[in-house]
Order: structure tokens, then sequence, then C-alpha cells
């Protein structure tokens, strides 16, 4: 089950390199989350959000679809406090990305080295990463 498959509101588009993350956030201990790597990272956020601009979807709904259609056995877990953001997330059920489309976000993600380990070494030892 992929927790956090919106990449911690990044993959929403929510969050850029120019983002001030408060100093108490959670993301700031992660090298993900480092400005250089939000940089980075930018280009898998604008891919999403063409296609989402295509499929006249939401960033969050096409990430979404886009894991949902990796595997019928595979089930993202986004996690949320607002009703809305719940409702947006329930949308992805209704992207429906294509086979074509899923070959062009692998064949474009080949493309864009991610920046950036997911945790931190003393976090991944943990969480076994």
């Amino acid at each position: 089950m992929p927790y956090s498959p919106l990449g911690r509101g990044f993959l929403t588009g929510a969050i850029n390199a120019d983002t001030a993350i408060d100093e108490n956030d959670f993301r700031n201990r992660l090298p993900r989350f480092t400005r250089e790597a939000r940089q980075a990272n930018q280009a898998v956020v604008d891919l999403i959000g063409r296609i989402a601009e295509r499929k006249r979807a939401t960033r969050a709904q096409v990430a979404l679809a886009w894991v949902l259609r990796q595997k019928p056995w595979i089930v993202p877990i986004p996690g949320t406090t607002k009703l809305n953001r719940l409702e947006e997330n329930l949308g992805a059920t209704a992207a429906t990305l294509s086979a074509e489309d899923l070959r062009d976000v692998d064949r474009a993600l080949s493309a864009i080295a991610v920046r950036g380990e997911r945790y931190p070494p003393a976090l991944q030892e943990m969480v076994g990463r």
C-alpha cells in the first residue's frame, strides 16, 4: 500500500522550490523536501499538471489514478483532514488514464532523475528502506 502517494502534497502542485515550509513541519526533516530537491523534482509535478489539464482533473487525481492503474492489488493511502480534499481524492477513480497515457507517464518519468531520498538515514532504518 503506497503511503503518502501525493508526495506529502508535492505532487499536487501546492508546494514548489520557493514554498516556505514551517520550521516545525515534518517535511523539513526529509531530504526530498530540500529546496534543491523540490526544484529538481518540479518536472514530475509539471508532467502531472499537463496530464491533469488534458484530462480536466486535478494533479492529485491524476497521481492517484496513476497509482491505481499500476496493479489491481495496489491501494494508495492518501491522508487528509479536509473533506474537500477527500472528495477530490475520491475523484481519482473517475480520472481515466489510457494505456497510452500510462506509457507517456512512464516514458517521461524515466527521463526525470528524482532527487532526494524519501527519508533521512536514521528514519530509513526505522521504516526498513
